[in-house]
C-alpha cells in the first residue's frame, strides 16, 4: 500500500499582530536587488493605514489584485509576464488577502519559474520545478488556501487547481486582527466553506484519523462561532482563523465532495464567487448531508444571512452541459462522496436536474 507524502507549508507564525514581524521574515529571502512583490487583495487599495505597515525595501512593489472574479489562467499569465518584463526575477512573492489573493500568489510563484502557461498546469502533480519564494496572509478566514496543496483557476476548459508539491506556500503569518475589516456577508460565506469542507470530508470514503483530527476540530469551531451564538466577540476571529486552517489541514489528507464538485460547475459558467457558489450548493444537499445541511440552515437563520436562489433559471442546455462537465472532470471529489461507482450513483440526468435547483 502507498500513502500520500504531504508536503506541509514551511513555517507558520500565529498571533495578533504577527504581521509587524514581516520584515524579519522576508529579509533572509532578499536575493541581492531583486524586490519582494506584494499581491494586496484590491479591497486594501487607499487604506494607506495599512499599505503602509508593508516592509517595503528597495525596489519592491504593491501590485494590488483584482479579486471581481474567480482567478483566471489568463490573469496569472499576465501577472507573470509583467513581472518578468519589469524585474526579470524576483526575491519572492508575498499575498496579502482572502482565497483568490492566495491562490493568485502561488500560481504566479510556480509560473515565474515554470514555462508556458498556468492552464498547462491544471491538474495533479504537472509542475516539474519550484516557483520563487511565497508567503501568504490571510485577511478572510475559511477557504483553507493558506494550508492547501492547491492553487484553483478557471481556465480556457475547466476550472482545476495546480495540486502539486511545490504549490503550499513557504510561510504563513496568521493575523486575527487582520479579519476585523471583513463585511458580515463575505466572512460568513467564507466561513461556511470552512465548514462545508469539514462536512465533506468527514462523510466521504477518503476518510483517515489524520483528516479526521482537523476536520472535527474545525467544524467545531465553526460551530462555535455560527450556531451556538449569533454575536462576533473578540475570540470569534481567533476562532475562524484556526478553523480556516484545521479545515484546509482536514483535506489535504482527504478530499472535498458534492457542494464542491458542482459549485466548480456554477464558477466555471456563471462566475460565482467560490464561498457564496458553495452555500448555493449545500442549502439543496439534505439528500447527501442531512445532518450538516440542516446545522447550515439553522446558521444563517440566526445570523441572518441571505442565500441567493434561480441563479440557473433560464439557462440553455448547453450551459447545463458545460456545468455538468466541469464537475464530472473532477472524479476525486466524487469518489470521496459517493465511492467508485460514483458515475453510477450521479449519472449526467441526475446532477442537471440538480444544477436545475440552484
Amino acid at each position: 500500500m502507498s500513502f500520500r507524502n504531504f508536503k506541509m507549508v514551511d513555517y507558520v507564525v500565529y498571533g495578533r499582530g504577527s504581521l509587524n514581524q514581516l520584515d524579519e521574515i522576508l529579509a533572509p529571502q532578499r536575493k541581492g536587488d531583486a524586490p519582494m512583490i506584494f499581491f494586496v487583495d484590491q479591497f486594501f487599495a487607499g487604506n494607506n493605514a495599512f499599505l503602509s505597515r508593508l516592509p517595503l525595501r528597495g525596489k519592491d512593489k504593491v501590485v494590488l489584485i483584482d479579486v471581481t472574479h474567480e482567478p483566471k489562467t489568463t490573469y496569472v499569465d499576465a501577472l507573470k509576464d509583467a513581472l518578468k518584463a519589469e524585474f526579470g526575477t524576483v526575491s519572492g512573492i508575498v499575498g496579502i488577502g482572502g482565497g483568490s489573493v492566495m491562490d493568485m500568489t502561488k500560481a504566479v510563484s510556480l509560473m515565474m519559474t515554470n514555462p508556458g502557461s498556468s492552464a498547462d498546469y491544471q491538474g495533479w502533480d504537472l509542475v516539474k520545478l519550484p516557483g520563487v519564494y511565497k508567503a501568504g496572509i490571510p485577511t478572510i478566514s475559511g477557504t483553507g488556501a493558506e494550508v492547501s496543496r492547491t492553487t484553483v483557476l478557471t481556465g480556457p476548459v475547466r476550472k482545476l487547481g495546480m495540486n502539486s508539491d511545490y504549490t503550499p506556500f513557504d510561510q504563513i503569518v496568521l493575523d486575527p486582527d487582520l479579519l476585523k475589516t471583513v463585511p458580515v456577508n463575505q466572512r460568513f460565506y467564507t466561513a461556511m466553506d470552512c465548514f462545508i469542507h469539514c462536512v465533506e470530508s468527514l462523510t466521504g470514503t477518503y476518510l483517515n484519523a489524520f483528516s479526521k483530527a482537523y476536520g472535527e476540530k474545525a467544524q467545531d469551531l465553526c460551530e462555535e462561532i455560527f450556531l451556538h451564538r449569533s454575536d462576533w466577540d473578540e475570540t470569534s476571529d481567533e476562532k475562524l482563523m484556526m478553523a480556516s486552517y484545521a479545515g484546509g489541514m482536514s483535506i489535504a489528507y482527504s478530499q472535498v465532495g458534492v457542494a464542491h464538485a458542482v459549485s466548480y460547475g456554477l464558477s466555471y459558467l456563471l462566475g460565482t464567487k467560490h464561498g457564496i457558489g458553495n452555500c448555493i450548493v449545500f442549502d439543496k444537499l439534505g439528500e447527501f448531508y442531512p445532518e450538516g445541511v440542516e446545522k447550515f440552515k439553522k446558521m444563517v437563520a440566526l445570523h441572518n444571512i441571505e442565500i441567493p436562489q434561480g441563479i440557473t433559471k433560464g439557462l440553455s442546455d448547453a450551459d447545463f452541459d458545460k456545468m455538468i462537465d466541469v464537475s464530472y472532470g473532477l472524479p476525486p471529489l466524487w469518489e470521496n462522496a459517493l465511492g467508485k461507482n460514483w458515475k453510477e450513483q450521479m449519472p449526467k440526468e441526475r446532477l442537471r436536474a440538480l444544477y436545475e435547483q440552484f
